[in-house]
């Protein structure tokens, strides 16, 4: 087994000689779109802003993004069957464009039903809307990755699966964030790159299609962690072996509460890092469903920080170690209104597309079941 940054060891089911990763997300949004604006920022319930100055061939710029509307969104049938001042809370979270998450629990027989129904739903009749997914297909993954390799017939199934995947999305304008986790990769036996490749096989497919760009997810500011330069060089491993020059670019933050102007400094540290190595160009996206509160992951001071306690108001000290919603969804990453340092927002505008929520902070262990106090809480409490 190689050897990566350890992951704070009140990760649940902790491995000594691996970087612990996050729970499994599944990440969903609903299926009125969202009209992109280039003047006026709508209502964060229902809209966002896009502008006008964003980097050359963003693709979440120009386009309404589909929002889904379906029980595949854990909130979704909360939100419906919910009436007052419960219901205009939960729109914060069920009305906003998120990325669902598809996976292994999703046979081969059934993938591309799910996707096409999944942009169907999205897209309500407009084929220009942008739909947003995340893939977690990989097998093994998480812990246990790092005691085997795929088998012959999970690496056909997993290519299999991917094809099926690729072929639904067909022409759809599509964001893919890939393998949420990514440092695992890293704890591969052997320091075999067998997982890698897999998942570099997947950037290249689903990059082919016309309209989908790729992200694939390579840990947090706060993951891997071996010094600061350290983490970088790790995530451009992982970046590198797992197919990034096929992509768009990268993600961050998927599963930890890691702040923004962290994150937009490790991505910008990761993209140059990069261009180093010859692959130019590349772009990011940050998760900031859960970083309303931002802490650094081995900091947490309850028992689970992968369910970190819920903030009690807009006003909790720093001090404290709590998840509320941060900034919604949107492609204005430089916006004033998000109170990011100036130096967070030059690197913004220069190297993020899209600040996304594909994590999903108000689901037990952010994976399920829906929790409706967790969800009320986290709008009560973000000062987004």
């Amino acid at each position: 087994m190689s050897t990566i940054p350890v992951r704070p060891a009140r990760r649940r089911r902790a491995v000594a000689s691996l970087v612990a990763g996050a729970s499994l997300v599944l990440a969903a949004a609903g299926a009125s779109t969202l009209t992109a604006a280039t003047s006026a920022t709508s209502r964060p319930e229902t809209g966002v802003r896009l502008t006008p100055t964003s980097t050359a061939g963003n693709p979440f710029v120009g386009r309404p993004w589909g929002v889904y509307k379906g029980r595949a969104d854990q909130t979704w049938q909360p939100y419906v069957e919910s009436t007052g001042t419960r219901k205009a809370l939960l729109a914060k979270i069920a009305l906003r464009p998120k990325a669902k998450w598809f996976g292994g629990w999703i046979s081969n027989a059934e993938i591309g039903t799910k996707v096409r129904d999944y942009i169907t739903n999205a897209q309500a009749g407009n084929p220009e809307a942008l739909v947003q997914m995340t893939i977690f297909r990989m097998k093994p993954w998480e812990h246990e990755a790092c005691t085997r390799l795929p088998t012959t017939a999970e690496q056909a199934s997993y290519k299999t699966w991917t094809d099926r995947f690729a072929h639904a999305i067909g022409s759809a304008h599509a964001v893919v964030v890939l393998q949420p986790d990514g440092p695992f990769a890293l704890c591969a036996p052997h320091g075999s790159t067998l997982p890698s490749q897999l998942i570099a096989y997947s950037a290249r497919t689903l990059s082919a299609q016309p309209n989908t760009s790729v992200y694939i997810e390579a840990g947090a500011a706060d993951w891997p962690a071996a010094g600061r330069q350290g983490g970088v060089d790790a995530a451009v491993k992982i970046l590198v072996r797992a197919g990034v020059k096929y992509t768009r670019g990268f993600a961050l933050n998927g599963t930890h509460y890691s702040s923004t102007p962290n994150e937009v400094a490790r991505g910008a540290a990761i993209t140059r890092a990069l261009a180093d190595k010859g692959i130019h160009g590349k772009k990011f996206v940050v998760n900031t469903s859960n970083s309303g509160h931002p802490f650094v992951f081995g900091a947490y001071t309850g028992s689970d920080p992968d369910n970190a306690f819920v903030c009690a108001s807009k006003t909790e000290p720093r001090t404290k170690t709590c998840v509320t919603l941060g900034i919604p969804p949107t492609a204005d990453v430089t916006n004033t209104k998000w109170r990011l340092p100036s130096t967070t927002r030059t690197q913004a505008a220069r190297y993020v597309d899209a600040y996304l929520w594909f994590g999903r902070p108000w689901l037990y262990r952010q994976a399920d079941p829906f929790v409706m106090t967790r969800a009320l809480q986290l709008v009560r409490s973000t000062p987004y």
